[in-house]
């Protein structure tokens, strides 16, 4: 399968020096959901900016679909959907309207079934009469989704699309993106919600200052850099760690009542057996033992502090 989006070597320097894009490579699949991470400034927009032709590159390539986004730019345009941050909307245009105007900048002919259902898709269906400076920010929000899929675009770029939304519409936005992934459609957010990534996302991207620094499959992503905590709850609170387990780095919980063993889960031996040994030689009696996974947010914290 060829790649809808490919992305060579692409740098961005603005003229005050400033490097926001160093060199990044990339193929996006077909279909695919892919969520980029990253701190603010790390040059999540600029990458996707430059991708739409808004912003243009210093060296390096893009094609969409095949087609060269600077030589290409009419065909590319049509393939492609972008959702800004910003809430760039006119104030006195009606939520219909809009819609269908957009779609005509593409030179697609009327479908009014199409965008019935699109406003359907995004609860704008009873607010279609509305004017846009009637409307709430959320519902704003959708009204620049609508826009974007106005045309049938086969990618999708939705630039921190959830925020400032209530977590009901956030969540309703999921659901719109699942759906519309089900369709086809290729789609890549920015977010600032990790949750966002690890609830929605088929692959993980993580930019910093202007670097790409990895780009994995989620579930691999959370499988490799993410360890696990065994915490062991004792029937008795204690006052310190004893000296016999201290080879095992373990933390004391802030009740005292607990020890945290983090481990890695790719190594042959853990060394939990014979932690659990040690503890019942020190004394100590157990009440219960559980254990939890690295969140996606704890990679990605860990991995930005260490690349910086």
């Amino acid at each position: 399968m060829q790649p809808i989006v490919s992305i060579s070597k692409l740098c961005k320097t603005y003229g005050s020096g400033h490097q926001a894009l160093k060199n990044i490579s990339l193929d996006i699949m077909p279909g695919e959901i892919l969520a980029l991470l990253g701190p603010n400034g790390a040059g999540k927009t600029t990458l996707i900016s430059t991708i739409c032709g808004i912003v243009s590159p210093s060296s390096g390539s893009v094609t969409v679909d095949g087609y060269d986004i600077a030589t290409d730019y009419r065909q590319t345009r049509e393939i492609i959907g972008l959702v800004p941050q910003e809430l760039t909307l006119g104030a006195f245009e009606k939520v219909a309207n809009t819609l269908a105007f957009s779609r005509g900048l593409y030179g697609k002919a009327p479908n009014p079934d199409y965008l019935e259902q699109l406003l359907k898709d995004l609860s704008l269906w009873e607010k279609r009469d509305n004017i846009l400076m009637s409307l709430s920010g959320g519902m704003k929000r959708r009204v620049l989704i609508g826009k974007a899929l106005s045309h049938e675009p086969r990618v999708l770029f939705l630039d921190e699309p959830t925020a400032g939304v209530d977590v009901e519409l956030r969540k309703d936005m999921w659901k719109l993106v699942s759906k519309l992934r089900e369709s086809g459609v290729t789609i890549i957010l920015t977010t600032h919600y990790i949750e966002e990534a690890e609830e929605i996302a088929d692959r993980v991207g993580i930019i910093n200052n202007g670097e790409l620094l990895l780009v994995e499959d989620k579930a691999e992503l959370m499988q490799k850099l993410g360890s696990k905590q065994l915490s062991i709850e004792l029937r008795e609170p204690i006052s310190e760690i004893p000296a016999s387990l201290a080879d095992y780095s373990l933390d004391l919980s802030a009740d005292r009542q607990s020890l945290i063993y983090s481990y890695d889960t790719r190594r042959e031996r853990t060394g939990i057996t014979a932690l659990m040994q040690a503890v019942n030689e020190a004394g100590l009696i157990l009440r219960d033992i559980h254990t939890s996974q690295s969140s996606l947010e704890d990679i990605f914290v860990n991995l930005v502090r260490e690349k910086s």
